[in-house]
């Protein structure tokens, strides 16, 4: 277990940034404020529309992601806000510590429950809850002396399994660890005193893949994860709407009693939960300091899994976000959250829309505005992501955003699935990367890209003019995007830089 990553100290501290690195945030966001009103300064004016249809879909494409961005910088704003002063820790006092797992490897579990085991400042009882009914599981869970759960109706995936614990077991509080989340022995000595105010359902920490420096795909994931755990989850725990993310979470078990546990229906049952709570008028609360280290997805078919896992889920859940009765603050900040799983469809709105006019001659925009748009749009466009990557005090990379976008189709499947009703199961994210050749999570993309190919090549070979080249221009960007993001499944030997530039952490407040 010498080499496992998990048991190295993180790299990544979740706190606010110190003060250079919020300043230079600020001027980033001043000058994509100033571009933004430019380039819709000059969008919106009535001479610019060409085909009205396909100007209508451009426009609802760039008010979705106005939307967003406004939203990001809504949240963000106080994410730098002190915290309140805690209360007295909590005495010392009881907490069962569930360590769901299903056909994960051994040597994966081990490492999370044998440090789970050895945790400090509170009463630990380890239950190790094995949905595979695995002789291996129940041995290890006897080498470590720790419980074993084993049910024998598996139904509701992780949530039912965790529900079953719960009737199993009755200490006050309850921490929950993915089975490749190994904790650090003061988790429960940073978390618990955040209970000692009332209504906390929940303490929620960061999750961190400590594998990102030795693998390119979870390096890319991770720095996706890091901009979440670091200015919007601190900004959403200041918006008191921060939501639980399934592993490395202590709960008050009164709180899930009160909402009748997990719920069983979805795939995002920590989403979910984290709504029906805060319904209640329970509060959530977030501690941004690493205190466990799992791994993130390590090939194209996990990062897949995981990801359509998520949009599923999330889509799914806007009707009861929308329905729900939450303030209007925390229902605007769970819709900002769900609805991040829509983006797909504006990607797949920028990559139509050249295609269709090479092809066709028909575009959004007006002939003598067509020429001009790249030079409207590509400030706007560069310096929105530029913001982007210097709020995350540069956790953001290239490789994070093209990730993202090669796998748009990801949102789009996920959303048509909601929409219809059809059912998802729950699929374990893989633990162990596949080192072959993955065709089949990469053909999306690729089909996609063959598409952009052609149809360049075919408006090249047609005419040269400049509204052609404009728009073979964008093409050419797009592919250079999706490939970048799919290209180590398609060559796995293919290695870009893992490790992700992390600031110091001395270069942030403690």
């Amino acid at each position: 277990m010498s080499d496992d990553p998990r048991l190295l100290p993180p790299t990544w501290n979740g706190g606010p940034p110190a003060r250079a690195v919020r300043v230079r945030a600020g001027i980033m966001a001043l000058l994509s404020s100033v571009a933004f009103v430019l380039y819709f300064a000059w969008l919106l004016r009535p001479e610019r529309i060409g085909n009205p249809f396909l100007f209508g879909v451009l426009l609802v494409a760039e008010m979705f992601n106005v939307v967003q961005a406004l939203g990001f910088w809504w949240t963000c704003v106080l994410s730098g806000r002190h915290r309140r002063p805690l209360p007295p820790p909590i005495a010392e006092t009881a907490v069962d510590v569930f360590i769901p797992t299903y056909n994960e490897p051994v040597e994966v579990v081990a490492a999370t429950v044998a440090a789970a085991a050895r945790l400090r400042g509170a009463r630990v009882r380890v239950a190790l809850l094995d949905d595979g009914n695995r002789d291996a599981m129940k041995a290890l869970a006897t080498r470590l002396g720790v419980g074993y759960v084993r049910r024998t109706i598996h139904q509701g995936a992780k949530a039912g399994n965790i529900n079953h614990a719960l009737e199993h077991t009755s200490a006050p509080f309850v921490l929950v660890l993915d089975c490749d989340h190994v904790p650090h022995p003061d988790i429960l000595v940073r978390t618990l005193p955040h209970f000692g105010r009332e209504r906390v359902a929940f303490v929620q920490t960061p999750q961190y893949y400590a594998n990102a420096g030795t693998n390119t795909i979870a390096a890319a994931a991770w720095s996706q994860q890091a901009l979440f755990f670091g200015p919007i989850a601190r900004g959403k725990a200041a918006h008191d709407s921060m939501f639980c993310c399934g592993t490395n979470v202590v709960f008050r078990r009164d709180a899930l009693e009160d909402v009748g546990g997990f719920p069983e229906g979805s795939v995002t049952e920590d989403f979910e939960l984290s709504l029906r709570l805060h319904e209640l008028g329970w509060a959530s609360e977030y501690v941004p300091r690493v205190l466990a280290s799992g791994l993130g997805p390590e090939d194209l078919g996990s990062y897949v899994t995981q990801q359509h896992r998520w949009a599923r889920g999330c889509v799914g859940a806007i009707p009861s976000v929308v329905r729900s009765k939450l303030p209007l603050r925390q229902k605007l900040q769970y819709l900002l959250s769900a609805s991040y799983f829509l983006s797909g469809w504006t990607v797949a709105v920028y990559l139509a829309l050249p295609v269709i006019r090479i092809l066709t001659g028909v575009q959004p925009l007006s002939s003598s505005a067509a020429d001009g748009f790249l030079a409207a749009f590509a400030p706007y466009f560069a310096l929105a992501i530029a913001t982007v990557a210097s709020v995350g005090a540069g956790t953001y990379t290239f490789a994070a955003y093209s990730l993202a976008t090669s796998t748009f189709w990801i949102h789009i499947h996920a959303t048509c699935k909601a929409l219809f009703k059809r059912p998802s199961r729950f699929v374990v994210t893989p633990k162990h990367g596949d080192a072959v050749r993955q065709l089949k999570p990469a053909a999306p993309t690729l089909a996609v890209f063959a598409v952009l190919f052609l149809a360049a090549l075919y408006g090249l070979l047609r005419d040269q003019d400049p509204a052609t080249l404009n728009n073979v221009g964008f093409l050419v960007l797009h592919m250079c995007v999706l490939g970048h993001g799919v290209a180590t499944a398609i060559m796995p030997s293919l290695t870009f830089p893992a490790a992700v530039d992390e600031p110091r952490v001395d270069e942030l407040a403690a």
